[in-house]
Parts: structure tokens; sequence; C-alpha cells
């Protein structure tokens, strides 16, 4: 099948297979897996345009309602830290989106930027995994023992900190400190083609000390309305030579089907998995792919 904005020539079931397996394991810790899959559309199919980092955000907007549903359904959304991702990653994205079109329109330079954003996203995550207390008591086997089914409970909101309970642990974190963050990370997000999931999660696993069962549905859900505003600002806001730069519809759309597939059976699967495997497995897919991308800016 091919596809007309990438000029992409495949079989149609691979980008929805591509897409299910990455997502499948990268919704565990609430990240779309757009992160990986925008490195695979450059270097394994060649869509390097600033359109790739669109269809992306298509990708995001059709899959993560699977992952973010599921989470719902298992009263695993954090609403309150929804709001706060969204609002901060939703002004970042435009200015991202200006960052993109003005400073990284040539695919090396775009490249080398992911390349960075991943080696500190994977830093972050491996020192946290291999650091930390094992999974500081979320791990399967702990959870057992509480009462199903696993739920937020007990929300108390205000303008300066947020706090609820899970599995017996009351955690908190801090509104103004959460906001800013999202911001900064809705600018890279905006320049990557990603919601910013990718991110925000490890930092609020890492930083925030929020356990991941409870940072991933929130995290999806902060991905899935920035990657709509990605969507439109990238379809109808001219780049600098006055063109569009619209998603590859089709393209974006299949990526989204398997997506939306993998994420609803990833959400299903994480509670199974030790917080510090979800986290290491990612760590060691993101270093491997910012390790490349780098060594391949160094040496042309």
């Amino acid at each position: 099948m091919a596809f007309p904005v990438s000029g992409i020539e495949t079989y149609i079931f691979i980008p929805p297979l591509v897409a299910f397996l990455i997502s499948f394991f990268t919704s565990m810790a609430g990240v779309s897996g757009a992160f990986l899959l925008l490195p695979l559309q450059m270097s394994v199919f060649g869509f390097t345009t600033p359109s790739v980092s669109s269809t992306n955000f298509l990708y995001n907007v059709v899959g993560t309602p699977g992952g973010v549903l599921r989470y719902m359904r298992e009263g695993r959304m954090s609403w309150p830290l929804a709001c706060c991702i969204t609002a901060g990653t939703l002004p970042g994205v435009m200015a991202g989106y200006y960052a993109r079109v003005k400073y990284f329109p040539d695919p090396a330079r775009f490249k080398f930027f992911v390349g960075t954003v991943l080696l500190y996203v994977g830093m972050r995550l491996l020192r946290d995994a291999v650091k930390s207390a094992p999974d500081r008591g979320y791990t399967p086997s702990a959870l057992e023992g509480i009462e199903r089914p696993l739920r937020i409970t007990n929300v108390s909101c205000g303008l300066g900190r947020i706090e609820y309970e899970f599995a017996g642990r009351r955690v908190s974190f801090s509104v103004p400190g959460m906001f800013v963050l999202s911001l900064a990370v809705g600018v890279v997000g905006g320049v990557y083609g990603i919601g910013g999931g990718a991110i925000i999660a490890p930092f609020c696993v890492t930083f925030f000390r929020l356990p991941v069962y409870t940072v991933a549905g929130a995290a999806l859900m902060g991905t899935l309305v920035t990657s709509v505003a990605g969507v439109a600002v990238y379809s109808l806001v001219p780049l600098s030579n006055g063109m569009t730069a619209p998603p590859d519809w089709p393209l974006g759309l299949l990526f989204g089907l398997g997506g939306f597939l993998g994420m609803y059976f990833g959400a299903r699967t994480q509670r199974h998995v030790p917080e510090r495997g979800i986290k290491l497995i990612l760590a060691l897919v993101i270093l491997t792919v910012s390790a490349r991308y780098i060594w391949r800016f160094i040496t042309p």
C-alpha cells in the first residue's frame, strides 16, 4: 500500500502491527509509544518531513483512548493530575511547533534533538529503577494483599498541592511544580511530535515520587488532549514557506488502530508487571534509540 504524504510503501498490516507491539509495553508506564514510533518512521520508512510530527500526533489521537478508557474503568485515572499535565502541555505544544519549523527543519538536526531528549528520559528512568528501593512496595505480589479493585481514593485538591491515596499509601505533588514541568514538556513534545507522556511520566515517577500505576492514565490523557491540538496546529498553521504540514492520514490512522488495541491491553496487563520491570524495559529501549541517533549525527 502506498501512502501519499509520507511516500511510504509497505504492507497494510505492518503499521498497525508495529504500533500494537510498541504501545502494548510502553502504555504500562503511561507512554503512548509515539516517541519510539517517530524514530521508526524516520529511520526505517524514510519519513523525515515536518508531517512526520503531525502523523505522530494523529497516532496519539486515535490510539490513546484505548489506554485512557481502560484506566478509567479500573479507577486508576488521577483526574487532578491529568488536568495539571494538560494545562501545562497545551500552550507548550504551540511553542514547540514554532521551534520545529524554525530551528529543526533539517532531518539530521532534528534526529540529534530527538536523540538528546531520549537520552535524558532514558537516564532518568534507568537511574530510578536501579537506585530506588525495589518498586517502593508497588509490586504485583504486594498489591495482591490490597482489597480489589485497586483505585485512587480520598482525593484532596488545592491550588498549591494535590493528594490522593492508592494501595494504602497517601501521595501528593506540588501543583505549580507540575504545571511548570508540563509546560516545558509541552514545548519538547510539540517539537518532537509526541504528546509528552514519554517525558512527563518518568518525571512524575522519579521527581514527584508518584506510583507509576496512577501516573500512567493521567499521562495518557494529557497526551490525548495535547495531540489533538498538535494535529490542528500542524494542519492549519502555515510553515515558514506558507505551506502547512498535515499528517499522512491513512498512515496515522493505521498506526492509531494498532496503538488503540496495544494501549488497551497494555493498561489491562499493567497491574501484573513489577514497576521496576516496566522502568527497566523502557529505559533500555529508549537509550538504544538515543545512542543510535546521536552516534549517527556525530559520525555521519
